[in-house]
């Protein structure tokens, strides 16, 4: 093969498989390893935007070393909270928290299933948005420095955290 499109969902988002790609001299088409690698890691790709000057919703810029930490992380912050798995994706390893009782039960569960789901039980945590828009767009590139917006998408209607509908355009 000359080139693979991943298609969408782990191999679009797995730089083992990018860089294996690029080491057999085969076109992936999608992002360079190296960028998959830093937004890989929500904690570390909150840090990086930040760095960048993109607006992020406020939260710790760190990992979380224990339930206490955690706890203190939260009520500085202000309830509510989304507990989140640092290595996430596909709506795994989230928890909403109202209070601490609910911050406790769900610092835990999001571990165990980050942990499950992704073989790291790093979390972070940021403040939970009540009725967020969700509207995602997509640039593609191509090698020779030739790149188009390919227009944005509403992402708004979720289920447990993963998208249940994209339509484009958004009508925000």
């Amino acid at each position: 093969a000359d080139a693979i499109h991943p298609g969408y969902g782990f191999l679009s988002e797995n730089a083992k498989f990018a860089k294996m790609c690029k080491e057999c001299n085969i076109k992936f088409i999608g992002p360079q390893y190296k960028s998959i690698e830093l937004m890989g890691n929500k904690a570390e790709a909150r840090k990086l935007m930040k760095k960048a000057g993109v607006p992020v919703v406020p939260g710790f810029e760190g990992i979380i070393d224990n339930e206490d930490h955690g706890l203190s992380i939260a009520e500085k912050i202000g309830y509510p909270v989304m507990i989140k798995a640092s290595a996430g994706g596909g709506g795994k390893g989230i928890r909403i928290a109202y209070n601490e009782k609910e911050f406790r039960i769900g610092f835990n569960t999001a571990k165990a299933e980050a942990k499950a789901c992704f073989g790291d039980d790093t979390l972070y945590i940021e403040k939970f948005v009540e009725k967020p828009r969700h509207i995602e767009f997509q640039i593609l590139a191509d090698s020779y420095g030739n790149v188009i917006h390919l227009g944005e998408r509403e992402c708004s209607l979720q289920g447990k955290n993963q998208k249940v509908i994209e339509e484009a355009p958004s009508p925000a």
